[in-house]
């Protein structure tokens, strides 16, 4: 059979598999296509657009696109990639992947735009429902020009080639952005004003997470001394069990350290000294207790209780349900560990081998840590039982607890935990978008990172680093700085939270290719997600016109470039200041502090001189540090006149 060229042209765009030979596969089996290329899904304009998938080990695959095609062979795993031209903004197209055997994959509705990556924590995950005045948002008239593929939470020891779950491509209308990140909505629909190109948005984010979870096993080797924990993550792959007994050690030989207790006395043994309590009532949040010291606790709590075996039920492997614990266990049978388990609504389930058990009483213990909200075992009575080999189901209805010294701390994490662990959440969230190239990436987190202090801004440059390798070199990076949350200060303080911030800045500040939002005057001590979200996108997208678009816009907030003497005051000259400084409120600014070696940090007068500000502080004679608005919840009234408040930060002061 032959066809004329017109013809053959239409057939082979409309049907494929008409012209193949072999019988033709159906599209939506066995795809070619990585997941990610699904129908609306946006690719970066101007640049090569990489394609890849799985097809039948050696075959030919042919890619096809708005009239540019490329060629390539699958390898003896069946992974292919192939490389189409570059192409201008524009679309609808049709992406046609087929290969020598007759396999043919089309994925419809493509544009060609600039597409962006969103990642972070729950503010970055916060919806735009949930946002302030979000009314205008979800009843906008619908826009197919601005797309959003959202990746579902997953985590993984090990790098996985694609996304663990179903994705789709969505396109904003009425029925979808309610349900999308807001910072990454409010970001791509403002840019979207001064830019006339189609935006596509890659959500990946998982809140209350570290940024270690969200970094490669080689960044994270390239920043600090997790060559260990990277090791044990590598077991953990291989072995969870010997992992989690290897784990278990450490976790034991932390509390000897901490508490001091002799090996053999520790709380975990069936016989020890510690003075246990009953637990009033049934099992709920101890902050329901009504023990006074429990109400605001966060921290850990030992439990205890005891359940009875015949021969029989000894002589068999059981399992042990402890049902939902939060947020985080270690548990062990008989002095003998049994695992340790990460997750608010994750019901805990081990299995007890024979050879931890014994005839009579056996003794379960388990400590629970709680960073936030409620805490401790919280499963109802019948989630909670040992589960006998014989079938026999033994309730574990009697605790005991007891609250260890508050100058014990936190526990080590198990390195493949979700959101606190290492790479657990780039293996899964992030390795499998491979190189798609973007125009740019946001990044909205550190809320869990506030004990990071200065080590933050190593993990942060790490990270970009990571991005720039993965998805561009030179790929813009656009960080919200941390807004004000928690307590307020009366008097000058040590802050993590101020420390991220600063942090953030350093890590910016020095880059041509990274932006900073500064968001201190827009959350609250209250919440720790401001719902202003659409201003946060705006800042956002005014450092997005200036670096990525090269627009004549201010790209940011005032930024201190150092901190000199000048007579017996110290001058901070600001960068990147629109106008001149001015002070809201007050003739002059407020939340600025002078620091001695001797005296400590005091508050200090200021006054603007421009786009500078000069210091004197009475209490310090010798000045070594300038700081500003560092706390949690800082009141802070410096601003240029585009409105846009100064960074918090602390400097060095140079000079004699």
């Amino acid at each position: 059979m032959s066809f004329s060229r017109p013809l053959r042209a239409f057939l082979t765009l409309f049907f494929p598999c008409l012209l193949a030979v072999l019988p033709c596969t159906a599209q939506d089996t066995d795809p070619l296509l990585n997941p990610i290329f699904q129908d609306h899904v946006v690719v970066q304009r101007d640049t090569t657009v990489r394609v890849w998938g799985t097809a039948p080990p050696q075959d030919t695959v042919s890619v096809v696109m708005a009239g540019k095609a490329a060629r390539t062979v699958a390898s003896a795993d069946g992974a292919w990639t192939a490389d189409l031209p570059a192409m201008d903004a524009g679309g609808p197209h049709r992406l046609v992947a087929r290969t020598s055997s007759g396999r043919v994959q089309i994925v419809d509705d493509v544009m060609v735009g600039d597409v962006y990556l969103c990642s972070g924590q729950s503010n970055m995950e916060f919806p735009v429902h949930r946002s302030l005045n979000s009314s205008a948002a979800t009843s906008s008239p619908p826009n197919d020009r601005l797309r959003m593929l959202t990746v579902d939470h997953a985590h993984s020891a090990t790098p996985k080639e694609t996304l663990p779950t179903p994705v789709s491509w969505e396109t904003a209308s009425s029925e979808t952005v309610g349900d999308w990140s807001a910072v990454c909505y409010y970001f791509a629909n403002d840019l979207q004003q001064h830019v006339d190109v189609p935006i596509g948005l890659i959500n990946s984010s998982w809140g209350g997470t570290s940024i270690t979870a969200w970094m490669s096993q080689d960044a994270l080797s390239s920043v600090g001394t997790y060559g260990d924990k990277l090791d044990l993550l590598q077991r953990y792959a291989d072995d969870s069990e010997a992992a989690q007994h290897t784990f278990g050690e450490q976790w034991e030989s932390w509390w000897r350290e901490q508490s001091g207790d002799a090996k053999g006395a520790e709380p975990w043994q069936p016989q020890t000294g510690t003075q246990w309590s009953e637990v009033p009532g049934e099992l709920r949040s101890w902050k329901e207790w009504g023990k006074p010291e429990l109400n605001t606790y966060n921290g850990t709590l030992w439990y205890r209780t005891t359940v009875t075996l015949t021969t029989e039920q000894a002589s068999q492997d059981a399992v042990l349900s402890l049902g939902v614990a939060d947020d985080v266990d270690q548990t062990w049978m008989n002095g003998t560990v049994v695992g340790n388990t990460f997750g608010w609504g994750l019901p805990r389930t081990y299995t007890i081998p024979a050879e931890q058990l014994k005839e009579g009483e056996n003794v379960i213990v388990v400590n629970v840590l709680n960073t936030w909200g409620s805490g401790g075992l919280l499963a109802a009575p019948p989630e909670r039982a040992l589960l006998a080999g014989t079938g026999d189901r033994l309730p574990l209805d009697d605790w005991q607890y007891e609250k260890p010294t508050d100058d014990i701390g936190y526990p080590p994490r198990t390195p493949w935990e979700p959101i606190s662990g290492l790479s657990t959440l780039h293996n899964a969230m992030l390795a499998p978008l491979h190189d798609v190239r973007l125009r740019g990436a946001l990044w909205y987190q550190g809320e869990s990172d506030t004990d990071m202090g200065e080590a933050y801004e190593e993990h942060l440059n790490g990270l970009k680093a990571q991005w720039r390798d993965q998805f561009g070199e030179n790929l813009p990076v656009f960080v919200v700085q941390l807004a004000n949350f928690g307590d307020q200060p009366t008097q000058p303080t040590e802050s993590g939270w101020a420390a991220v911030r600063d942090a953030q800045r350093r890590a910016t500040q020095g880059d041509p290719n990274a932006g900073l939002a500064v968001t201190i005057d827009i959350g609250t001590p209250y919440n720790i997600h401001p719902t202003n979200k659409k201003e946060i996108g705006h800042r956002l997208t005014h450092a997005g016109l200036k670096i990525v678009y090269g627009h004549d816009v201010p790209s940011g907030s005032p930024l201190p470039a150092d901190a000199t003497r000048e007579g017996d005051a110290i001058a901070i000259p600001f960068q990147q200041v629109e106008g001149r400084l001015v002070a809201y409120s007050h003739d002059e600014p407020i939340g600025f502090e002078l620091c001695g070696a001797e005296s400590g940090c005091h508050f200090a007068d200021a006054a603007i001189d421009g786009t500078r500000v000069l210091l004197t502080a009475e209490e310090v004679r010798q000045p070594t540090r300038v700081r500003y608005c560092w706390a949690d919840s800082p009141v802070c009234t410096l601003y240029d006149e585009a409105g846009l408040p100064a960074s918090p930060f602390e400097l060095e002061i140079s000079g004699d």
